[in-house]
């Protein structure tokens, strides 16, 4: 027995399968520049995951301003970014300071018309004991990676809102499960965390993407720069950063959600099960974290 299909059967099939093809190339074509013409203003983006954000979403479409303290980096990384087609300007600033932060949000402004997207990811971290560490160290690295984030969510807000753009904070595995020996930059974590969810659900009814995005480690240079307890600059990583998702990896993945507009990221297989772990069984996880933390180079728990 043959089954047989009248004609204007074939053709409502064939009229189907152009309008299916059709239809595959609209939605390949909208979903694949999902960043075109958006403004995006990276905090820290001389830099490791920073200038590995402002290349990823620049070559995606978007129109980019990144910030830093040393002009000399700043201008350096705008110079390689643009050499490979990145629409891009920096602007000196420093982020634990309100003012400065109000004055990059006017220049995005000035530059581009708009901001659409904010990534907070201008920070630095500290590697010394609790019971040993000044009190500036730890306040400094708060001012950076909290204070700075308040400070630049601010100013950006209206304009974000306005767009219904995304905030998104580059926070840690260290804002889930504290480290020790990082006291103030956990705490800064843990504080940027809560910031975060609270921003989100106020939000929540005005189509605004707030996204905590909680890199495990990753190969950058925040560790060669890290506080001792009396504020001096470490100078070495502690860890083998060769055995470390790269910031490009990570930017992708930030990236990705960021178009997805996911609300929570968290990165690498250790970062998981630290994470997971940190929830169901705290005890063990303080013996693991304390061991893993004191066999670094120097360790300050040895």
């Amino acid at each position: 027995m043959y089954l047989q299909i009248d004609p204007p059967e074939i053709c409502d099939l064939t009229k189907l399968s152009i309008f299916a093809t059709q239809f595959k190339s609209d939605f390949s074509f909208k979903s694949s520049t999902p960043m075109k013409d958006k403004v995006v203003v990276i905090t820290g983006g001389s830099s490791g995951i920073g200038k590995a954000l402002a290349e990823e979403f620049g070559k995606n479409g978007a129109k980019i301003l990144i910030t830093g303290r040393n002009k000399t980096d700043l201008d350096q990384a705008v110079l390689s970014l643009k050499q490979k087609g990145i629409s891009i300007s920096g602007f000196v600033a420093d982020v634990s300071l309100e003012e400065d932060n109000r004055k990059m949000a006017a220049e995005a402004v000035r530059l581009f018309g708009k901001i659409d997207i904010l990534i907070n990811n201008a920070g630095i971290t500290m590697r010394a004991l609790f019971e040993e560490a000044d009190m500036s160290v730890i306040k400094k690295v708060m001012d950076i990676n909290f204070y700075g984030a308040l400070y630049a969510t601010q100013a950006c807000l209206p304009q974000i809102i306005g767009n219904k753009g995304s905030v998104i904070g580059i926070s840690s595995i260290a804002g889930f499960r504290g480290l020790p020996g990082r006291a103030g930059y956990s705490g800064s974590k843990f504080a940027l965390n809560g910031f975060l969810e609270v921003l989100r659900t106020e939000l929540l009814h005005r189509h605004v993407h707030v996204l905590t995005a909680c890199p495990g480690f990753t190969a950058s240079n925040i560790r060669n720069r890290a506080l001792t307890k009396n504020g001096s600059v470490q100078g070495e990583s502690p860890r083998d950063e060769n055995e470390m998702m790269t910031a490009e990896e990570c930017a992708r993945h930030i990236y990705k959600a960021t178009v997805n507009r996911k609300k929570i990221l968290v990165l690498t297989a250790q970062g998981k099960l630290t994470v997971f772990l940190n929830k169901w069984l705290p005890s063990l996880t303080d013996t693991l974290v304390y061991n893993a933390m004191a066999k670094e180079a120097n360790s300050p728990l040895k």
